[in-house]
């Protein structure tokens, strides 16, 4: 693999009779352990220095391919590869190649690589659950149809939940979401007892924890209808028909399930607050205000964060894509209880918003895949 301008191309470096071989107006030798070699070698342990004098050249450990910055007519690199690289000093490469890709926005279609077969190194999941991310960016997406109609899903982050939850998430995962909202408008809660609230919907819902306990009389967002029907329906509906249901992570949030109707909020305003939290095994759930903005605006107490407590990175280096697609703008629902009433959304003008939970917002959730 070879990155020139900024475009990658498949290549085999050839150095022939003690000469080099021209690449795209790019001359390569190859040095491996002190013996001229025809190609690159596998992916191994090898420190890699390369040397392409005026141009900044570099190896990229993840892609296991080289970039060149600056690329000039007649370009020389020389690329030697030396035996006895440590593990710990080649996992640090890969994590400054990751670090990098989440700190960089391209914007391609990998949807190819999703259909590959799975042992090859360039398949979605093996890239991810490798660890490597050999070709995968944040704002890349993957392409789909529901009825007709294409969905574009985005990586949003990469990483961004290592070590997270009650119970650790060691596995190395992207964080998908949708680049617009999933099907039609939907409630947040349905109107009980003739008027807007985001208390208990049912008081005998019983709900399980991550570590068993059996909790009855949940509102909040985990009682809520969007937590407990619509989300379960979209991932069945969507997310896995085009993903493998068997790398859809399933994680511990800590999401909030239970409010005061009396309770201060964040504002110092008694009108009704999350009041407590709870363990909750889940696969798809809606952002908060902070994976969004970057910060609490409308959210009624720290209950609402939880381990949602980061902005996704494709928001901060993109954050048009907070309220539009191209030149479509849209609304959704965030997560976070606002009062006894309302919960946090996101507008079409890029405000941070609330709204009436029986009122109808679209749905944008997120999930996480390995």
């Amino acid at each position: 693999m070879f990155w020139g301008g900024g475009i990658l191309v498949s290549r085999i470096y050839n150095y022939t009779q003690g000469k080099y071989q021209n690449i795209n107006n790019t001359k390569v030798a190859i040095v491996v352990d002190n013996k001229k070699e025809k190609s690159i070698p596998n992916r191994g342990y090898y420190k890699v220095d390369v040397d392409c004098g005026d141009a900044r050249g570099e190896w990229d450990y993840n892609a296991w391919s080289l970039k060149i910055d600056e690329i000039k007519e007649g370009t020389k690199c020389d690329i030697t590869f030396t035996s006895g690289l440590s593990e710990d000093k080649y996992q640090e490469y890969l994590n400054a190649g990751v670090n990098a890709r989440r700190n960089t926005y391209r914007g391609k279609d990998i949807t190819d690589y999703k259909n590959l077969p799975d042992d090859n190194e360039m398949n979605l999941y093996k890239q991810i659950s490798s660890c490597q991310f050999n070709d995968i960016y944040v704002g890349d997406y993957i392409k789909s149809t529901k009825d007709g109609k294409e969905i574009i899903w985005l990586i949003a982050d990469i990483n961004n939940y290592l070590y997270s939850g009650y119970t650790p998430l060691t596995t190395c995962h992207a964080t998908i979401i949708p680049a617009g909202p999933l099907g039609s408008v939907q409630q947040m809660n349905e109107l009980v007892n003739g008027g807007h609230t985001t208390g208990v919907v049912d008081a005998n819902l019983t709900v399980t924890t991550s570590d068993g306990t059996k909790k009855t009389g949940v509102g909040a967002y985990v009682g809520s209808k969007m937590k407990q029907e619509i989300l379960p329906n979209i991932l069945k509906d969507y997310v896995i028909p085009v993903f493998d249901e068997k790398h859809i992570i399933k994680y511990t949030n800590l999401l909030a399930d239970q409010m005061e109707q009396s309770r201060s909020n964040q504002l110092g305003t008694p009108t009704g607050a999350s009041s407590s939290w709870a363990w909750y095994d889940s696969q798809i759930d809606l952002m908060s205000e902070v994976n969004v903005y970057g910060s609490t605006v409308w959210s009624s107490s720290g209950y609402d964060v939880g381990i949602d407590n980061r902005q996704y990175a494709i928001f901060k280096l993109k954050p048009e894509f907070i309220n539009s697609d191209g030149n479509t703008r849209y609304y959704y629902w965030l997560k976070a209880v606002v009062s006894f009433q309302l919960f946090a959304s996101s507008y079409v003008t890029g405000e941070a918003s609330i709204s009436y939970a029986a009122h109808e917002n679209y749905v944008r959730p997120r999930f996480l895949i390995d």
